[in-house]
């Protein structure tokens, strides 16, 4: 039986052969775009954990979530609610993003935007930065090494910082600390998209020394973070608790006041 994340590579790598646009025409197209903003910068500005805040309308797991979500609205609660980047998830399949949620974002915020979805090749990577992401996401359990090294490169070489997500030990032995701007470590099993909140912390330690880190997926309440701040963690990406909030503002508030150990 195909799990969760088979079925969306498959989905994404099918989509990927018919793309025969020109990789280096596009990289011609970044050079005339503004500067970038730095995701990794944003988190480390200030002591404690700071918060990704998420736009995602459904997950495969847990169906829809808000399907109506108004982007606008979103945004603008993440940046009064004290969010320190927003990540915004794209892919049309298995979570009814949109590109043009990116393009939207960025015309409302200065905030650092991650593009979350499944990267599965170079044009991936350069529509990130066409569309006026900061930062692309890297999934280890989704890709070989050598696509890793090889997108990591891309992204750096158009000024975007990458997040490589891992879930494991054996995503950990393998990073080479020179592609990842933020390390991510997803609760989330890709195979079953069950949550384990202890996985961040198992493997925080595991974590090279000075690479930003965020804990990624179950994070749900306040009080975790401070558990997440003494296990040195940078940051935490959060989306479905907010998205879910009759006030994402306020809750934002919440966890922000308790990632500074406020």
């Amino acid at each position: 039986m195909k799990t969760y994340l088979d079925k969306i590579m498959l989905w994404h790598r099918m989509r990927a052969k018919d793309d025969h646009r020109d990789v280096k025409e596009l990289i011609r197209m970044t050079h005339d775009l503004p500067p970038t903003r730095s995701l990794s910068g944003s988190l480390t500005e200030q002591s404690g954990v700071s918060i990704i805040a998420e736009v995602k309308r459904r997950s495969p797991s847990k169906g829809e979530l808000a399907p109506d979500i108004s982007v606008s609205d979103q945004v603008a609660s993440y940046v009064q609610g004290g969010a320190k980047g927003i990540s915004i998830l794209t892919d049309r399949e298995f979570f009814s993003g949109s590109m043009d949620d990116i393009k939207l974002a960025r015309t409302l915020t200065d905030l650092p935007i991650l593009r979350k979805d499944f990267t599965v090749s170079e044009l991936d990577v350069l529509d990130a930065r066409l569309i006026g992401a900061d930062a692309v996401l890297l999934i280890a359990a989704a890709l070989s090494v050598e696509e890793v090294v090889r997108f990591s490169d891309l992204a750096h070489r158009v000024g975007l910082e990458v997040l490589l997500e891992v879930h494991n030990e054996e995503e950990l032995a393998q990073l080479d600390d020179s592609v990842a701007d933020i390390l991510g470590i997803n609760q989330r099993d890709l195979t079953t998209f069950s949550v384990d909140t202890t996985r961040a912390l198992k493997l925080s330690k595991l974590v090279p020394a000075g690479l930003v880190k965020i804990a990624e997926s179950g994070v749900s309440d306040p009080e975790q973070l401070t558990t997440l701040s003494k296990a040195g963690f940078d940051g935490a990406l959060i989306g479905e608790a907010l998205i879910r909030a009759k006030s994402p503002e306020e809750l934002l508030r919440a966890f922000v006041t308790a990632g500074r150990g406020l």
